[in-house]
């Protein structure tokens, strides 16, 4: 997604796109070009994936277990992407009833009546991302070189507990990610980014190449030099950053006009997970528990911010809202805010975590097309 949906009083998209201008303006119309390519991208992703898990068979037998782990990681990924975004929030505690997107989980090969889906609850969208990613875990080896191994798995599944209020379970998968040692923070905060191969500290990351097309990032995100310089960076954002923070350095100025300096290359690999995420996760969800499982809350913290420049802070420094202000300015611009709003019950400007502005329509093809699919309130 080319604009941040999340980032009122940060961000201001300034460009003449019609689609992400909408979303930056919480104005989404079901015909919109960017959430409906993110459905058909996403349910084509899904439908490559049921196809690869009905063959398994044809596989190679020593192969068959690596191959359905690294189907279902994906499965899970794009489940969890489609339910955040054209779904209302998961409500830790809560019955989840709300209509979430359709599961399908055979290969579609042909256009009957059958493939009139509904939409699956929340809930229960929530339980097969969870049934693909703990199975993920078990078929896969660790590491699985730039594929997803157990590791990329359990990372995932860390993120997807801390959505859902599963404090414990984010806390210890996240905590057996750390402390296999197969990853580390880069030495500068800035080397976790624009690489042309993973860094130590990625998880899990897509394989961008020279023969790759255009990297929306870059296009959006980046100095006019790079792309089209769509998204200026404001003050408000840029006061998150104390003096000496190298992560406030990570920015780049053109024309009075300031611009995230994550993007600028178009043909670096994108990050998906990385390692400083399962340290923010294991700080905030140690801090809700009062525990300390693999480190104390300040110690993840003083990780994070030694490689920043900075120096450590005491345990009375660091609540759970400081920790949530770190997540803030660790892990800018890499498509979190949103969803940590939601999560947290917050705000985006005006319109509270829950409003139906934060909720993609369902694209208006997908509409005509399928008499059983139930669009989202406010796009009727």
């Amino acid at each position: 997604m080319p604009t941040s949906f999340g980032g009122t009083g940060e961000l201001l998209f300034v460009g003449t796109f019609n689609s992400p201008d909408e979303i930056a303006r919480k104005q989404i119309t079901t015909g919109n070009a960017d959430a409906e390519a993110r459905w058909i991208e996403s349910y084509e992703g899904i439908n490559i994936v049921n196809n690869v898990l009905s063959a398994l068979d044809v596989v190679n037998a020593d192969d068959q277990a690596r191959v359905e782990g690294e189907a279902r990681f994906i499965r899970g990924l794009l489940y969890f992407d489609l339910v955040r975004y054209y779904g209302q929030a998961y409500e830790g505690g809560e019955a989840n009833d709300q209509v979430g997107v359709p599961i399908v989980l055979t290969p579609t090969r042909g256009i009957s009546d059958e493939n009139d889906v509904t939409r699956a609850t929340v809930a229960a969208v929530y339980d097969q991302i969870l049934s693909d990613l703990t199975t993920a875990v078990d078929l896969l080896p660790p590491t699985n070189d730039v594929y997803a191994g157990s590791l990329a798995a359990r990372a995932l599944l860390a993120r997807v507990y801390l959505q859902m209020d599963r404090y414990a379970d984010a806390r210890d998968v996240a905590d057996a990610v750390i402390e296999s040692g197969s990853f580390a923070l880069t030495p500068s905060y800035a080397e976790a980014f624009m690489n042309g191969s993973n860094s130590v500290e990625d998880i899990f990351a897509v394989q961008v190449s020279s023969q790759d097309g255009t990297n929306s990032l870059t296009t959006f995100y980046s100095v006019p030099e790079f792309g089209y310089g769509d998204i200026e960076v404001l003050d408000n954002h840029l006061a998150l950053y104390e003096d000496g923070d190298t992560r406030g350095d990570l920015f780049f100025e053109r024309g009075g006009v300031t611009y995230t300096g994550k993007f600028n290359n178009q043909f670096a690999n994108v990050t998906v997970i990385r390692l400083a995420e399962m340290y923010l996760i294991r700080a905030e969800a140690n801090a809700r528990l009062d525990s300390e499982v693999g480190a104390s809350p300040t110690e993840d913290i003083n990780r994070l911010r030694n490689r920043a420049g900075l120096d450590d802070l005491d345990d009375d420094d660091v609540d759970l809202d400081f920790i949530l202000e770190e997540r803030r300015r660790e892990l800018a611009f890499e498509g979190f805010r949103i969803h940590d709003i939601k999560r947290l019950q917050g705000s985006v400007g005006t319109f509270a975590y829950d409003a139906n502005e934060l909720v993609f329509p369902i694209p208006a093809r997908e509409i005509v097309a399928n008499p059983n699919i139930e669009q989202n309130p406010g796009y009727n």
